[in-house]
């Protein structure tokens, strides 16, 4: 084993306190760029699942009559040390996941951004008076924190992911229990490790990576001390807690799978949509969330789009993500390997056309190239599945209702793109896109201050902005008469 590239316990963190499972089981944490094994940490049973919810339950009347400025402050300091150590943190993330350094340290930066954000969201949890319409009595609305939280993350942005959801958890007055990814439970780690330095008390944040997910989760879900689950991952296990949480009616927020398209218009500018197509598409390798999947190029300028795109992706570097000048590191497994080999070879089947790209290169580590699509038919896997990875399939289209209405040909409904000098043709087309977010002339949109989340199977609820702090709140109205 070669080792964290930083200093990280790898046991579980139940009550304040490190141990092993409860059966000595552990998870193997691989290098994908090497996929030799870095270190191993404890796995999560059944019976530490529930150690985990009883120290959240026990420290949850404590911290929820904690003063909001304290709450603020220990976010504040979990920010500072976050940002002082951000480049410890992209290492890590390079390391477990894969993803190219700069990617690693833009959420790096990005991930601390949760804390500062949410510190200072603590002191803004208002509620409301007013007189009822009648005039018998006062109408008061309370918003208290809903309780102990489940919070299942992905391995795709294993720090952005988590502060994500504790961030507004502990700022609204909750505590919390982690299950971070499998693939990447150190960056999970490093983080408890940080906010127990940051003065987080005992039990309010406790973190069980585990591979034994759906078991353990499932545990605590049926657990009546559990309130709430917040979960990213993908529409089909999203799908599964939903029903698991309907057991015991536990509030639920989903931020699932994704199908974006990305539209071009003839009257874009060229080298701008294709600046906004590589942040779409190849950010963090295109394992995200919110990567464009789907290029719809309007006739009159597909030939030039493409010609420029190729090139762009052509000039990639690709490389263990911790070497310097590495634009693309590999994908996170074996798996996603095997699946954009999958996809590439169903479409070039149906009739697509590879202009660039198209196989992974002759290296150990979990590789594949950028690559370009052309031609691609509307039955073509890639189009109609979540690709999760450097592959950018093309299609042509006429006119706006055309692209709309492939635009809005799948059941999910995330993010899309819109690339145009027309701004109210633009502001048009966003508003008949059946998409939580849309990207206006720009190839990225997270943002703290901004909610994040999407419609239809794309999930429930909101993340960042004060819209991620109300998912941690119930009102409470209590009819006052004085």
């Amino acid at each position: 084993m070669k080792g964290p590239i930083i200093s990280v316990r790898t046991g579980l963190y139940i009550d304040g306190a490190w141990r092993t499972a409860s059966d000595g089981a552990e998870i193997e944490v691989l290098d994908p760029a090497s996929e030799e094994v870095i270190t191993r940490v404890a796995s999560a049973s059944i019976e530490d699942g529930l150690a985990a919810v009883e120290a959240a339950h026990q420290a949850l009347p404590t911290w929820a009559a904690t003063a909001p400025r304290r709450r603020a402050e220990i976010l504040r300091k979990a920010f500072d040390l976050m940002t002082d150590r951000a480049e410890d943190f992209a290492k890590l993330m390079s390391q477990e996941n894969g993803k190219a350094l700069k990617d690693a340290r833009s959420e790096a930066v990005y991930a601390a951004e949760f804390f500062r954000w949410y510190s200072e969201e603590a002191v803004r949890n208002i509620s409301e008076i007013s007189t009822n319409p009648g005039g018998t009595n006062r109408i008061l609305v309370l918003q208290q924190p809903v309780g102990v939280s489940i919070l299942v993350t992905p391995w795709n942005f294993p720090a952005a992911m988590a502060t994500r959801k504790i961030g507004p958890a502990l700022a609204a007055g909750c505590t919390v229990i982690l299950k971070p990814a499998s693939e990447t439970p150190l960056t999970a780690l490093a983080i408890a490790m940080l906010l127990e330095e940051a003065g987080v008390p005992k039990g309010v944040v406790n973190v069980i990576p585990s591979h034994r997910s759906s078991k353990v989760v499932g545990a605590i879900i049926n657990d009546p001390r559990v309130r709430k689950l917040s979960f990213t991952g993908s529409t089909h296990v999203g799908s599964v807690l939903l029903r698991e949480a309907a057991g015991t009616i536990v509030n639920c927020s989903m931020e699932l799978g994704g199908n974006a398209p990305f539209i071009v218009f003839d009257d874009a500018d060229v080298d701008e949509a294709v600046k906004g197509a590589m942040i779409a598409k190849m950010r963090n390798g295109g394992e995200a969330c919110t990567a464009a999947n789907r290029f719809y190029v309007q006739d009159g300028i597909a030939d030039a789009f493409t010609r420029q795109f190729a090139a762009a992706m052509q000039a990639m570097r690709v490389g263990p993500g911790l070497e310097d000048g590495v634009d693309l590191g590999p994908l996170v497994n074996k798996s996603a390997q095997n699946a954009m080999i999958a996809f590439v070879d169903d479409a070039a089947k149906k009739g697509a056309k590879i202009v660039t790209g198209g196989h992974r290169p002759l290296r150990r580590g979990f590789f594949f190239q950028p690559t370009l699509l052309a031609d691609v038919p509307d039955h073509a896997n890639v189009l109609n599945e979540e690709i999760f990875g450097p592959i950018a399939p093309i299609q042509r289209f006429s006119t706006t209702d055309e692209a709309v209405a492939k635009a809005n040909g799948t059941p999910y409904g995330l993010i899309s793109y819109i690339f145009t000098r027309d701004l109210a043709k633009g502001l048009a087309v966003a508003e008949q896109i059946e998409s939580g977010m849309v990207g206006l002339n720009r190839g990225v949109v997270s943002d703290p201050a901004a909610p994040f989340g999407g419609v239809k199977q794309s999930g429930i609820g909101r993340e960042g902005a004060h819209e991620g702090m109300l998912e941690f709140l119930e009102k409470k109205y209590i009819a006052v008469d004085w």
